[in-house]
């Protein structure tokens, strides 16, 4: 079962918090909220009681806090309970917060301190993180866009579901690498699927996750890997006339990703679907799909393509181009597939 960023310091402190061993200080950092959103939310239900919580739990929000106000909290002692809890949100919002080592010179015992610093982290070189890790620090990067099929696999596996290779490739190339959207569609799901089924399906996702069967994301690029010039463009005329739905930015960054993965693909030796879904971390059957691609695009195509989607990026943004988003997609398809 692979491994991805993140899941094992998940794994780490959750099965501690399980085992009620409770730690002064933990400070969760980096680009992958999930994980943290996750660990922050089992301590809030799960450490003290209802009753408890009434005087010894309390909420800050980085934007509306300051870090004295934060250490004042942590440092008294709770009422009626063995602990108190302080979680800190959004905790990038808050101002001086290299002040907090004033409370991690002597942290209480009794309080549990958690803090979530999303979409960042604290410098290695600085007094601040030297002093956290003496306590929980865990980091939690963005998983890889090519293994988040495989991740949707393993997290419906520990939910007793099973999916279908395709599938897992729609749904991660049409949600993108956003895991908690991801969770939160599948939890939709589970509740529209009858009690019986235990295998979701492309067509699962299709029906009931507002997905387009013909026109998506995952068919375009089938449809690029497979030098599909009529296909290509049938979508792209669909793409330019729903942008609310598919808007140009997101396309391009799907195909960067798209791409980057076929130059991962040109890496691998031998060149077999084996191989390749190892290196994807995805089913042999959709490594077949990009055998398919790389025969299409040599590697010096697929370099060009990936330096092309990055001016059409900027093109996207409104520099060096007036033309409207659907002619800009359908421009780039065109220089893609010629």
């Amino acid at each position: 079962m692979p491994v991805f960023n993140g899941m094992k310091e998940y794994n780490e402190v959750l099965q501690e918090l399980k085992n009620k061993i409770y730690r002064p200080v933990y400070f969760f950092m980096g680009d992958e909220p999930f994980y943290m959103d996750l660990l922050t939310s089992y301590i809030e239900q799960n450490v003290l009681t209802e009753a408890e919580k009434v005087f010894n739990q309390q909420v800050f929000y980085g934007k509306d806090s300051d870090v004295v106000n934060i250490i004042n909290a942590a440092r008294r002692y709770p009422m009626s309970s063995n602990y108190q809890v302080i979680i800190v949100k959004e905790a990038q919002e808050l101002k001086d917060i290299s002040k907090l080592i004033y409370y991690l010179e002597k942290p209480l015992s009794s309080t549990i301190l958690v803090v979530n610093y999303k979409y960042g982290k604290i410098a290695s070189n600085t007094k601040l993180y030297k002093a956290l890790t003496q306590f929980v620090l865990k980091e939690f990067p963005k998983i890889k866009d090519y293994q988040l099929a495989a991740w949707i696999t393993q997290f419906l596996e520990e939910k007793q579901y099973q999916i279908t290779p395709d599938g897992a490739e729609l749904l991660a190339d049409c949600i993108g690498n956003n895991l908690s959207q991801i969770v939160h569609e599948l939890e939709k799901l589970f509740l529209l699927l009858p009690a019986d089924v235990k295998k979701i399906t492309r067509e699962h996702i299709e029906k009931n996750i507002g997905i387009s069967k013909d026109f998506n994301i995952y068919e375009l690029e089938k449809a690029i890997g497979q030098k599909n010039v009529v296909r290509v463009n049938m979508i792209a005329k669909y793409f330019a006339s729903n942008p609310k739905n598919h808007p140009l930015v997101v396309t391009i960054g799907s195909l960067f990703n798209y791409f980057s993965r076929l130059l991962i693909c040109h890496t691998v030796n031998p060149k077999t679907k084996e191989s390749i879904a190892s290196a994807l971390g995805i089913n042999p059957i959709i490594a077949n799909e990009y055998l398919l691609a790389i025969k299409n695009y040599p590697l010096g195509k697929v370099v060009r393509t990936i330096s092309l989607l990055r001016e059409y990026d900027m093109k996207s943004k409104g520099i060096g181009s007036l033309a409207d988003d659907g002619e800009l997609l359908k421009e780039l398809l065109f220089r893609i597939m010629h």
